[in-house]
């Protein structure tokens, strides 16, 4: 039987800073689905349950993106039919693992969903592999240990740097800088490519529970984060 990963999509369509259009960003879906897409079953939630709200300037910005131009034609029920985490909350036993595509997005509705964070929580006592790319990696600040420690506590960890969000003119836009926050949580051990907006993908554990943790910086590194999760998850991708 083909492993079961559950998706979480943002539900916020707007910055409620600038007031621009936000939401999940395509290529952070697109490019996992494609190594993925032959070899597990997916579901697809949001907080909101229905339509998660695609990122318009991420479709005008890898419009020419085969991949991602591809899966905007081919999968839009992927996301335009999503149901309520509150739905799945008590489902974490059906799924082999959970993936958050980022996008501003998250940074306004995701990192303080508290059923997001229960979801991370249980996945993670579980030992159950919880990966995230790009801004992704903001649901990752709130879950704690069963110890009361945070949840990324002494692991290895990336995500959309401070470097990036200036380049893009958003670090007054969002409520906190998630290289900084990452940075602190987990002890200092947040890592970065050499380049703005350069590939890498981390892996690590759960601090005493020992489950895959899965984190990339940037939309280059979202293919990168779905071959990592097919690996977790004991599949080959080539």
């Amino acid at each position: 039987m083909a492993p079961k990963v559950l998706i979480v999509l943002t539900s916020s369509d707007r910055n409620p800073v600038s007031g621009n259009d936000t939401g999940w960003f395509l290529p952070k879906f697109a490019h996992p689905w494609d190594v993925l897409q032959s070899k597990v079953y997916f579901v697809v939630a949001s907080p909101k349950g229905g339509v998660a709200p695609l990122s318009p300037q991420s479709v005008e910005m890898y419009k020419d993106d085969p991949s991602s131009a591809r899966f905007l034609k081919e999968q839009s029920a992927l996301w335009e039919n999503t149901v309520k985490l509150s739905d799945v909350l008590s489902r974490v036993d059906e799924f082999d693992a959970i993936f958050y595509p980022g996008g501003h997005g998250p940074m306004f509705d995701l990192y303080f969903d508290p059923e997001s964070i229960a979801l991370i929580e249980n996945f993670a006592v579980a030992k159950k592999p919880i990966a995230s790319v790009c801004h992704g990696p903001a649901v990752l600040v709130e879950p704690t240990l069963p110890s009361g420690e945070p949840l990324i506590s002494s692991a290895t960890v990336t995500g959309f740097s401070n470097v990036e969000e200036d380049a893009l003119g958003a670090s007054g836009m969002v409520p906190f800088l998630l290289e900084d926050a990452l940075d602190k949580l987990s002890g200092g051990r947040y890592v970065k490519a050499e380049e703005t907006l350069g590939e890498k993908v981390v892996v690590s554990e759960v601090k005493g529970l020992g489950g895959v943790l899965i984190t990339g910086q940037s939309p280059a590194s979202a293919k990168g984060v779905g071959e990592a999760l097919a690996k977790a998850l004991g599949l080959a991708w080539v």
